[in-house]
């Protein structure tokens, strides 16, 4: 096989991505400020170089074959890591540190994250961190075209990815929550009935935290919650709770960051069910230094929660 890889320039994975995503010989021509049959010739030679179609010709334009799509997956991840290294030069020359990109799912959000990002930055005090959060599947998208250094959230129902590392932090327990003052907080031993009686918030289907609830309720034999709304926004299920008697379910670390500010309550049934905090990165022989450090801090925090006053001067 032609060693084409040593012909590629950053152009030519621009035009890749962009006749991904525009599907269109023309357009990508246009964005690129170049000629159509210039572009349908450098792809044509491109192709013949790999042995293999990288799109499939269609009424409606091209779309990526299973070496297109893998070529493409390459060729993301590349331009992010060049965006993200101008971006670390850059700060380094404004006189910062490393940055790091993390993505959390709203499970991890309230205190395991917070925790692993001050010990970092005790660690890098000039170091920048950038946080995102959002429901795993999106965030694992992410990380896997090199957008994260690391994701952390529930891994239930994980499936594992090639060319992702994962590991399991800790296991919490889920928890039925309700505004504080609720009618059904001061009451022991809650049943089905009592439950299947109220209003509910609940995850979308295909989160960790949702299936892990239709599993529960599949093997007692019941039909799906009498739902309101289905939200994956943390803060916004957080609201309704609080101006309303609907439940929700939550990870045992949410519910206790939220107890212990006196915003919701658990109420006293057992749920019978446990979820996994974990965290998975990118499985790569030359790992960056940075991206080691911030997984150490995420055990570190997951043994040890964060207290200022405690680490101040260590």
């Amino acid at each position: 096989m032609t060693d084409w890889s040593r012909r590629l320039r950053l152009r030519h994975l621009n035009l890749l991505v962009s006749l991904a995503d525009t599907g269109s010989l023309s357009d990508t021509a246009r964005l690129a400020h170049t000629t159509q049959p210039g572009l349908s010739k450098w792809l044509k030679e491109l192709e013949e170089d790999v042995g293999d179609p990288l799109f499939e010709r269609h009424a409606r334009g091209l779309r990526p074959t299973a070496h297109g799509q893998l070529l493409l997956d390459h060729a993301r991840r590349i331009l992010s890591e060049i965006s993200r290294a101008q971006h670390n030069l850059e700060v380094l020359q404004e006189g910062g540190s490393r940055s790091v990109a993390l993505g959390t799912s709203p499970a991890a959000a309230p205190r395991l994250v917070p925790d692993a990002i001050s010990y970092f930055l005790q660690q890098h005090p000039r170091a920048q961190v950038q946080l995102q959060e959002n429901t795993m599947n999106p965030l694992l998208d992410k990380l896997e075209r090199g957008q994260l250094d690391v994701v952390v959230g529930r891994l239930d129902s994980y499936q594992p990815r090639q060319g992702l590392c994962s590991e399991m932090l800790h296991s919490e327990p889920m928890r039925v929550v309700a505004r504080v003052g609720h009618p059904l907080s001061s009451s022991r031993a809650l049943s089905w009935e009592d439950l299947y009686a109220q209003s509910w918030v609940i995850w979308p289907e295909g989160t960790p935290i949702r299936s892990r609830l239709d599993t529960v309720l599949a093997n007692a034999g019941r039909k799906p919650l009498p739902y309101r709304v289905e939200s994956s926004s943390l803060m916004a299920n957080l609201w309704l709770l609080q101006n309303s008697d609907m439940l929700s379910v939550a990870s045992g670390g949410v519910v206790s960051h939220f107890i212990e500010r006196q915003l919701l309550t658990p109420l006293d049934f057992e749920l019978d069910a446990e979820g996994s905090i974990g965290m998975c990165w990118r499985d790569e022989p030359l790992q960056d230094s940075a991206t080691q450090e911030l997984l150490d801090c995420l055990r570190q925090a997951s043994r040890t929660p964060f207290r200022r006053d405690q680490n101040a001067g260590h």
